[in-house]
């Protein structure tokens, strides 16, 4: 019986993770109407209803959970060992998804991988930009990237780049019209672009320190961003003061876009790491990207 419906299964997997047929259509190249009928069919044969659809979404019953819980972990197990399997051929090759937020994506993982990619054409890598907390492993993830600071304690953590320092930072039009901040606390009276954390959602409170003393302060403005890029535009518009990390606006503040205050306020964070299950079993491609994306002068 599971001969007959083990492609169904693996594509009511795929509809399950994506609660879309839609979705799960584009990602497995097929067309919506032949998995929706591949689903209908699946049910009628085993006579048990396995999702519950809307005209919005779509969800797994009960029944359809149990068959998640059971089938996601021995795929996985599968995939593995046939990656193994591919492995004794001599070519470095598989399937490596990470999870990174838009920073450590931009400036630090993304620039290290294009090199790795050109040597390697037989390992596909699925870069995941995302500002949140992700679970990597409920996400089948197989890293995920954060400050060292956030790491949780169960993970394998490599460090793969050097600190990282935040600044404010505003156009050289703007502190002509406003003045430039003396201390953290003169950040109330000047306009300042907010950042909305994406995992509790509130506003992101300015931390600075000096001489041991550390400092949160409320900011307030016209404008509230949840990526960095748009944050650095804005500050270099005009529209006010920015704290993002010192490295991404390096060219702005070498053109003259940009210009930094309060520096000797500047926090700096531990940098930004590349953590993983320490019960996974990696495949030889991964201890390449591991390899590749390793930190080299730490030390």
């Amino acid at each position: 019986m599971l001969k007959e419906n083990f492609n169904e299964l693996q594509l009511f997997l795929a509809v399950a993770r994506e609660r879309s047929f839609t979705k799960a259509a584009g990602k497995l190249g097929v067309s919506q109407s032949a998995l929706s009928h591949a689903m209908k069919a699946l049910e009628a044969r085993l006579n048990i209803r396995l999702l519950t659809r809307t005209t919005r979404s779509v969800a797994p019953t009960e029944a359809g959970e149990r068959i998640i819980a059971c089938l996601e972990p021995r795929l996985s197990e599968l995939d593995e060992e046939l990656e193994q399997l591919i492995q004794l051929n001599g070519v470095a090759a598989g399937n490596i998804r990470i999870s990174a937020g838009e920073h450590s994506a931009k400036c630090l993982v993304w620039p290290k991988l294009k090199p790795f990619l050109r040597q390697y054409p037989d390992i596909n890598v699925e870069l995941v930009v995302d500002n949140g907390f992700v679970n990597i492993v409920e996400g089948r993830f197989d890293a995920g990237v954060r400050l060292g600071e956030s790491v949780d304690k169960d993970m394998i953590a490599v460090r793969i780049g050097p600190d990282v320092r935040l600044v404010v930072a505003g156009s050289p039009d703007y502190f002509a019209q406003y003045g430039m901040p003396q201390t953290p606390h003169d950040l109330q009276h000047h306009r300042c672009i907010n950042m909305r954390l994406p995992t509790a959602g509130g506003l992101y409170h300015w931390e600075f320190e000096k001489a041991g003393k550390q400092l949160k302060v409320r900011v307030d403005g016209q404008l509230t961003f949840n990526t960095i890029a748009e944050r650095i535009d804005a500050a270099e518009s005009g529209f006010g003061l920015a704290f993002v990390p010192e490295d991404s606006i390096g060219q702005q503040i070498a053109d003259g876009r940009l210009v930094t205050a309060l520096t000797e306020w500047s926090p700096v964070f531990s940098g930004y790491y590349l953590y993983y299950p320490s019960r996974k079993q990696h495949l030889p491609a991964f201890t390449l990207l591991i390899d590749a994306l390793r930190y080299s002068d730490v030390v």
